[in-house]
Parts: structure tokens; C-alpha cells; sequence
């Protein structure tokens, strides 16, 4: 087995690549880099990407990007082996940190998740994402289409969601520590929730618990649209519980804002072990949209945490 270089360049780029289904090109992998913390330019992304083709890591399609080779699969498993262990946290805790979004003034940046769908299906997406916002089982009650975007195909759309890590971001810019716990399904009767399902916890996972229940085809999100009972998608926050206050004051602002949580709020919460000591927060997710779409049969390709983006941006009309 040939060895690849240890830099940690190179393992990101591999990364984002095995991420991606379809080709990726020198400026979104510039872009995706630079959301990790590394700022590269186009030239030097080449650059990197030149190595990666000589060592037969990667394959370049034509002008559409590149794609990761069966040689690069194998050699990324065995290279980030140790270093994929917390990697879905950490891209959202870097989300987080960068979601500068101030509801006092509604204003700032916040974290996204962008979908993909054929531009013969928005009327169907977008139904299926306004039962969701009726349903009041979004983290956020609105969202953006968009159409002219770099990353969006030609013959495509692309759907902005507003991702619930900004929650976070919000919570530590106002220095109460916050720790994303688990992602679950929340089973609701008659528009009462009553117990988790199953809960995943974030650290140590590789893949994010909710996209997971997604793609098994764990969710009935169309039937709570509908009858008001189903399975929904939800997280669970913990915070220290003397911040109980502020994190209330913090949350008022937020509704104000569109932002719908908390579903509820507690030491003891449903069937989570109690702790006196830390507040569980329980919030729908942002990917019921996407977790809907799918119900509905619709083919749809989200990146979940896709960076940030101005408040602004999300509330412009559609």
C-alpha cells in the first residue's frame, strides 16, 4: 500500500472528496478548505490536487472536478482511521464558532445545510417544506431557494435551511457553554411529544445521528404534518442549569426572530436521565425539511453544515 503524505492538506482534501458523490472543483474545494480552517487558493488547490492524481488518489473528469479513485477510497479509511473518531462534532462546533448571529438586532451570520433537487421538483420540495413550517417542526420557520450559485447544478435548485448548530453559536457568544449531546426521534402523539425513540450521541461519530434516521427511513415527519402525530427529528443541548435565565431571555430573543424551539426544556426531560445539574435542551431539527422531502419521495442531496451565511440572506424573498 502506497503511503500518503501526512499533511494535514492533504487528508482534508481526501476527506471533502469521499464526502461528495459527484466531482468537485479547485474553487468549492478552496471554498469547503477554507471552512476547515485552511485558506488555500485556487492555484494552490491544483497544486495539491496535482500530487493527489500522481499518487492515483484522485482522477480528474474532464472539467467538472475530481473524483476520489478506489485507490484513494482505501488509502483515506486507512490514513484518518484515528482522526475520523469526533469529526462530525467538530465540523459543527466549527460552525458554530463562526455563526455570528446577534437576535437582538437580527443580525450576523448563522450556519446552513444546502439541498440540491431537480429543478422539476421545487414545487414539490417546497411543498413538502411548508408542511414543515406549518407543522412548526423546523428549527427555523422559513427558507431560501436559490438558483444562482456556483454549487448549484445547472437544471437544479438549491434549498438553504438554517442549521440549529447556530443555536450554539448564539449561546457562546453570550458565555453560556453549551454541548450538542444527542440527535433522536421524537415520537409525538396528537401534537404532544412524549419519549425518544432512539438517541445517538454527536462525539465519537462519523456520520451525523439524524441523516443516519433519515436514509433508514426511521421518520414518519409527513404523518406529524398531517395528523399531528409521527416522528420527528430532534437534538438535545445541555447547558449549565444556573444559565437557566439567561438561556431563557436568549431563547425569547431568538423566537422573536422565526427560530421555533424549545420543543421542551428541563434537568429531566422525557426519558433522559435527570441531572440537576445540566439543562437539557430539546429542538427540532433543521433536516425535518430534508428528512419530509425525502418521505415524499423526492431525490434530494443536502450538505449538512455547508458554512455560513448572513441572517439577511435566509429572510430574502424567495
Amino acid at each position: 500500500m502506497t503511503m500518503i503524505r501526512t499533511e494535514r492538506k492533504y487528508i482534508e482534501i481526501l476527506r471533502i472528496l469521499k464526502e461528495h458523490n459527484d466531482p468537485v472543483g479547485a474553487k468549492r474545494l478552496s471554498e469547503l478548505m477554507a471552512e476547515r480552517g485552511f485558506i488555500l487558493s485556487d492555484r494552490a488547490v491544483q497544486y495539491y490536487l496535482s500530487y493527489l492524481d500522481t499518487m492515483g488518489f484522485t482522477e480528474k473528469i474532464g472539467n467538472q472536478g475530481r473524483i476520489l479513485t478506489r485507490a484513494g477510497l482505501d488509502e483515506t479509511d486507512n490514513a484518518l482511521v484515528d482522526d475520523r473518531i469526533g469529526f462530525v462534532i467538530s465540523k459543527l462546533e466549527r460552525l458554530a464558532y463562526r455563526s455570528t448571529f446577534d437576535p437582538a438586532t437580527s443580525t450576523g451570520d448563522v450556519a446552513y445545510n444546502l439541498s440540491i433537487v431537480p429543478r422539476e421538483s421545487m414545487e414539490k420540495v417546497k411543498f413538502a417544506f411548508d408542511e414543515v413550517v406549518k407543522a412548526g417542526c423546523g428549527f427555523f420557520n422559513s427558507y431560501r431557494i436559490i438558483e444562482r450559485d456556483p454549487r448549484v447544478p445547472s437544471g437544479s435548485v438549491g434549498f438553504i435551511t438554517i442549521c440549529s448548530i447556530s443555536m450554539d453559536g448564539v449561546f457562546q457568544r453570550k458565555g453560556i457553554p453549551v454541548k450538542m449531546a444527542y440527535g433522536g426521534r421524537l415520537e409525538i402523539e396528537q401534537g404532544t411529544p412524549k419519549r425518544f425513540k432512539d438517541l445517538i450521541g454527536y462525539r465519537g461519530t462519523t456520520i451525523d445521528p439524524l441523516e443516519l434516521f433519515i436514509s433508514s427511513g426511521l421518520t414518519s415527519i409527513s404523518g406529524y404534518a398531517r395528523s399531528k402525530s409521527g416522528i420527528a427529528l430532534a437534538n438535545v443541548r445541555e447547558v449549565p442549569s444556573s444559565a437557566k435565565k439567561q438561556v431563557e431571555e436568549t431563547i425569547s430573543l431568538m423566537n422573536a426572530c422565526g427560530f421555533v424551539f424549545p420543543v421542551v426544556m428541563g434537568t429531566q426531560v422525557f426519558n433522559l436521565p435527570a441531572n440537576p445539574f445540566r439543562l437539557s435542551i430539546v429542538a427540532f431539527s433543521g433536516l425535518n425539511y430534508i428528512g419530509n422531502t425525502v418521505e415524499h419521495g423526492i431525490e434530494i442531496t443536502t450538505e449538512i453544515g455547508a458554512g455560513n451565511i448572513q441572517f439577511s440572506k435566509v429572510m430574502e424573498i424567495n
